[in-house]
This record gives structure tokens, sequence and C-alpha cells, in this order.
């Protein structure tokens, strides 16, 4: 297969892709793979199968793929390709949690300086650097990617990376409790996808409204939560996007939480946590078990969720996600201090310090730690954050 039929059998791919017609495009483009010898338009069909994958969330085949682009990079012998190639393993490698190896990655493809196709994707190998940072709980550091996200998504007027980094900083500050922060940058996200978002996938709108919906059930406002999440979830059914089905349901089942409506949470943390384990999202797997935890204390059954919070606790220190096991110690120290057991409670009263202390939680104005509860913040230039008041 020469230059020109690869580039028509990409294109039919693309179409096949994008009025959903998903399986027949793999195998247009797994055609192409098997028989083209043009390894420009090789590398070009592995990019395409590698974001196909990402979207269905078949993350360990997206991330076989990218070791196959770097592999025909090195074999162009050009360093545009070669950041391209680095910059989809680590974002293959950001899928499945492996967040230092992400970082690393992300780190290869900025030493490869030099070239305009290499600058122009600055804005997205920062974007997945932060999303790692946050991955293992270094805000200070995922804070500062996220800005520098941000400020070549301006330079480059890249409206598709701003939206994507403002989805994800409303994900870092509804993390470190500033809601309202958490529910203007996803806001922001969905004025981008309105005004600009005519010929883009639909998963931006999807994410900007999942965002939304997170933020909305934070501050307690739960109808809009749940209209909000239902429109992303219709958008996750229609496009098979099975990573965000998977956050979509967790999110109702956290807006029943929020209701303490247990018996219709737990069948949807259920079926959240059967598609986080099938995609591999091991991050979602903890905030999933989390939400088991509060369903099971507030039916009195602490002893179910203990055994939870072990599993969760597995998984957390697994992937080095700092927030999600202090939020563990936080209610181990809750059931322990119900079940009066003093010596269990000191230990994790000191745990809960201890991890607040590695993630530099709290002010540098007031002392106070941050992210116990809802308070508006202030970031400095340098990436540290303040209360406002």
């Amino acid at each position: 297969m020469g230059q020109d039929q690869t580039k028509q059998q990409i294109e039919k791919g693309l179409h096949l892709y994008q009025s959903n017609q998903t399986e027949k495009a793999l195998q247009v483009w797994m055609r192409v793979l098997e028989k083209s010898a043009d390894p420009a338009g090789r590398f070009r069909v592995l990019g395409c199968l590698i974001t196909a994958h990402a979207e269905m969330g078949r993350y360990k085949d997206m991330l076989k793929f990218a070791v196959v682009q770097i592999d025909t990079a090195r074999e162009l012998e050009d360093p545009d390709y070669l950041t391209e190639g680095y910059l989809n393993l680590a974002r293959s490698n950001e899928k499945l949690c492996e967040f230092q190896k992400t970082i690393s990655y992300c780190k290869t493809c900025l030493n490869m300086q030099g070239t305009t196709v290499s600058l122009q994707l600055n804005g997205q190998v920062s974007l997945s650097m932060g999303n790692a940072f946050l991955g293992l709980s270094i805000f200070q550091k995922a804070l500062e990617c996220f800005e520098k996200a941000l400020r070549y998504a301006h330079n480059n007027d890249d409206k598709m990376l701003e939206c994507r980094v403002c989805c994800s900083l409303g994900n870092f500050y509804a993390q470190i409790k500033d809601y309202e922060k958490a529910l203007f940058f996803p806001c922001k996200a969905a004025e981008l996808v309105n005004d600009y978002g005519a010929g883009w996938s639909l998963k931006y709108r999807a994410m900007s409204q999942y965002h939304m919906a997170v933020a909305y059930r934070k501050l307690g406002r739960l109808a809009d939560a749940m209209d909000c999440c239902e429109e992303s979830m219709k958008i996750a059914l229609q496009h098979g996007d099975r990573p965000l089905q998977a956050l979509c349901l967790l999110c109702f089942a956290d807006i029943h939480l929020s209701r303490r409506d247990v018996q219709t949470a737990f069948p949807r943390y259920d079926s959240a946590m059967s598609i986080m384990t099938e995609i591999g999202n091991r991050l979602g797997q903890i905030q999933v078990l989390l939400g088991m935890v509060k369903c099971w204390m507030i039916q009195k059954e602490l002893d179910k969720a203990l055994e939870i919070i072990e599993k969760a606790q597995e998984l957390a220190e697994g992937l080095g996600n700092k927030l999600g096991l202090l939020k563990l110690h936080c209610l181990c120290e809750r059931i322990y201090r119900t079940k009066g057991q003093q010596r269990e409670l000191r230990d994790h009263v000191v745990k809960f310090h201890e991890c607040v202390e590695e993630m530099e939680l709290y002010c540098g104005m007031c002392g106070e730690s941050i992210g116990e509860k809802n308070n508006q913040l202030q970031a400095l230039p340098c990436s540290h954050f303040f209360h406002l008041k």
C-alpha cells in the first residue's frame, strides 16, 4: 500500500469513526497498519488507533500502540514524530495511573525542544504532567503544570486545549475543596464548547458537564448536579465512552449518597467499580471504595466499612495517591472513635497529620490546613496557595 492509498484509507477510517462506526474504523486502520509501506502513514494511523482506544477505555491496547508508534518514530528519525510518540506514551501511562512513568515521559518530551510541532505539543505535555502530579497529590507542581498548559493554550489560541485544562483545574480545586473555583473552571470549559465547539467531538461537552456535576454536588446543589451528570452520561453512552460512563455512574452514586439514599447509591457504585476495574482506572476505584465506605458507615456496618478501607488503602499506596490515604485515615479515625478503640484511633490521627505534612496542605498565612472544608483559595505566582480570607 503506497503513500496516497494509505492517506485515503486513514481518512476513510476517520470518517467512519466520526460517524460512530468505531469497530469498522478500527478494522480499516488495522489493515493500513498491516499493509502500508509508508512509515509516516503508519505513524499517523497508530495515532488514530491510540486516540480511539483511549476513548473506549482500552488503555492497555492504547499503550501497546504507543510503544509501536515510538519504534516507528525512531525509524523516521524526526524529533517531531518522537515528541508526539513520547506524549502518547505519557498519556497511556497517565490513563493506567502509572504517574511516575507519565512524568518521566513528559520530561523526555520537554527535553526534545527545537521544532514547531514540539512547541505546539508542549501544552498537552504540561497538561498530562499536571494530571499525573495531581494523581500523586503533589498539588503545587500540578498547579504549576496546569498554569503552564493554560499559557500555551492562550499563546497558540488553542481552545480545545484550554477546555481540557479548565476541566483538570476543576478537578484540582474540587480535591482541595475550593468549590467555587471547582465550578468556575468547568463552566468556563462549557462556555468554550458553546462558543467554539461546533466542529469538536461531543466528548468536550460531556467532559465539562461531568466536572460541573461534581462541583454542584460538592456545593449541595444536587438537582443541578443530576442534570449535568445526566447530560454527560447521555453523550458517553452514545459514543461508547466507557471511562466517562464509569465517572458518571460514580457521580450518580455520590449524589444519592449526599441524599443519604444508600439503597440507590450501592448499585451505582457497583456498576462504576466494574467498569473502572475493566479499564484499569485505579484512581477511580479508590473514589468508588471511599463512597462505599461511607454507605456502610451510614448503615452502622463498621466492620464492613473497615474491610473496604483495607482494599482502598492497598490501591492508594500502590499509586502513591496521598489524598486518598488521608481520606481513608480520616474515615478510620471516625470509625475507631465510634468503636471506642483508643489505640487505633491515635494511630490514624498521627497518620492523618503525616499526610497533611507530606502534601504541604496548610495555609502559609494562617497555618490552618487546606482541604478540610470548603474554602476560597488564592494561588501565588509560585503556585503556593493560601486561604483568601
